[in-house]
């Protein structure tokens, strides 16, 4: 039997053009559920609800809606086992730590927080200039589709994960599209949304679910004019041609594409405590078999013994380590197909490669080095992103040379720099940062990139490719929520029409408004 599709508040039958199954990474076996691969006609009709939606979404207020996100984290919890049980089977992530401690109470704990924010308005940056007599607030933008990773099934979930949670504290009905990887953990999580909707009276469509599309449907669906805005996490391939089709059609897309997360270990850093870096890099490469999007990808350093005493380390390390298992089939073959272009732009294996395993998803942990003057010969090959447990060390002639190194970077999510603890480092810290920073969302001292505080001075994004637009943050609530909202001004509107955030009394007592260019909890006048 083919799982149905959640369009208009029902689950039905889709209007399919195929089916396809999830894989048992652990097994390379596939799953027994079979789901849909829609048509447009479903696509269509989740677009017309999703428009409806909208309407009655920006007559409800944020009360109502902080308390379906409330409602919702309750759900989620009370439904944990379950969960854990259909994301372990299609992702092969561990149950425990990763799903059941981690992943799962961040996702309810991030769908509070933005509750917590859509109840007070202080994401909606009220402004109000009374000598000109005009105000301003973000408020929704409308239906927004939410194309989740194969990494994150919860806490990126495109119908639990930060995206929705953003979309729908801003007042937008969200369309998600599962990904493939995860589609019956993506199906129960939209079962708990339309409870928690219906217990608390929202609007049916408020959460929609498909499962897959054709490529040309899903660039359809991006570019809708019934879309406000799209989230998408996954392949820059894939991303870079939904970006085509919505900005053609001037709509907002919000893409994590890649990234490969540089790590500069200066001298000093190595001299002091080279063997906890190593421990530090170690788990870092290598925690969730390396399918994070902070994975430290490329490790830059300068010549010397301390640094030869380091790869010599980290390459024991590696071949000691037992491999995990990698999320899907197309994930192996990606990791194995990335690792043999960096050896083909001249990079030396020091480690792993080879096939991938037989029974399983999975591939020797591998470990790669290059010179300065190779990577600068062929930066943008070298910047091959091997999405899994693998990772390249630069090794630079000087501090002149890792300087050229990092300024020839793409954009990325994270960038880290090891430095002397007790200052030995510190004008080359300069140098270094003056090139890193302009390149990341990101900028850590002395610690690993892997993982993402939810936290409201987050910033989860990056230049491109790291992500598609540079000025906003996937993680921390409230500045996430941006993305998905549009700035109106009120200009000599009268004060019994205007949204109730910008009256002169402040509806909570609390929200910030810039009132006359001051930040105030207070009222006008």
């Amino acid at each position: 039997m083919t799982a149905k599709v959640l369009i208009a508040g029902s689950w039905r039958d889709a209007d399919s053009v195929g089916t396809f199954q999830a894989t048992n990474p652990n097994t390379n076996e596939k799953l027994a559920a079979d789901f849909p691969i829609s048509s447009w006609a479903d696509c269509d009709a989740a677009l017309d609800a999703a428009q409806q939606a909208a309407r009655e979404m920006r007559k409800l207020g944020p009360e109502p809606i902080a308390k379906f996100l409330e409602c919702y984290a309750d759900k989620i919890e009370a439904a944990k086992d379950a969960l854990v049980e259909a994301a372990h089977a299609e992702t092969g992530l561990p149950k425990s730590p990763r799903l059941a401690d981690g992943e799962l109470p961040r996702t309810s704990g991030q769908l509070r927080a933005a509750a917590t924010s859509c109840r007070s308005g202080d994401w909606a940056l009220a402004t109000i200039d009374t000598a000109a007599g005009i105000r301003s607030c973000y408020e929704p933008l409308g239906p927004v589709c939410v194309f989740g990773p194969n990494n994150f099934p919860f806490a990126f979930g495109s119908v639990s994960g930060g995206d929705f949670a953003a979309a729908i504290a801003a007042g937008n009905p969200v369309i998600g599209k599962a990904n493939s990887s995860h589609p019956e953990t993506t199906r129960l999580f939209a079962e708990l949304a339309l409870a928690a909707a219906e217990e608390t009276a929202m609007p049916r469509a408020i959460v929609q679910l498909i499962y897959r599309t054709g490529h040309a449907d899903g660039e359809r669906l991006v570019s809708d004019p019934r879309v406000g805005a799209t989230g998408y996490t996954g392949s820059r391939s894939a991303g870079l041609k939904l970006k085509a089709a919505a900005d053609a059609a001037g709509k907002p897309i919000y893409l994590e594409l890649s990234s490969v997360n540089p790590v500069v270990l200066l001298p000093g850093a190595l001299a002091a405590r080279g063997t906890e870096i190593v421990d530090e890099f170690l788990t870092s490469a290598l925690m969730g078999t390396g399918q994070f999007c902070t994975n430290p990808g490329v490790v830059l350093a300068i010549a010397g013994e301390q640094t030869d005493q380091f790869i010599e380390s980290v390459k024991e390390r590696f071949g000691a380590a037992p491999a995990g298992t990698l999320l899907s089939p197309a994930v192996a073959v990606s990791l194995k197909s990335s690792v043999q272009q960096l050896c083909d732009f001249g990079a030396k294996l020091l480690v792993g490669g080879g096939e991938v395993e037989a029974g399983r998803c999975a591939m020797a942990n591998t470990l790669l080095t290059a010179s300065g003057k190779q990577f600068l010969g062929d930066p943008e090959g070298f910047q091959t992103e091997a999405f899994g447990n693998a990772s390249l060390i630069v090794v630079a002639d000087d501090l002149d040379e890792l300087c050229n190194v990092i300024a020839s970077l793409e954009g990325n999510l994270t960038g880290c720099i090891y430095s002397d603890p007790a200052g030995g480092d510190d004008a080359a810290y300069e140098q270094v940062a003056f090139e890193l920073t302009p390149k990341v969302g990101r900028v850590l001292n002395d610690k690993m990139p892997t993982g993402v505080a939810v936290s409201a001075a987050m910033n989860h994004g990056g230049p491109f490719p790291a992500t598609g637009h540079p000025g906003f943050t996937a993680v921390g609530v409230p500045g996430s929520l941006l993305r998905f909202a549009k700035l109106t001004s009120f200009d000599n509107v009268r004060p019994g029409r205007l949204p109730v955030l910008l009256a002169d009394k402040n509806p909570t007592g609390t929200t910030p408004r810039r009132i006359d260019g001051v930040w105030t909890t207070g009222d006008v006048g």
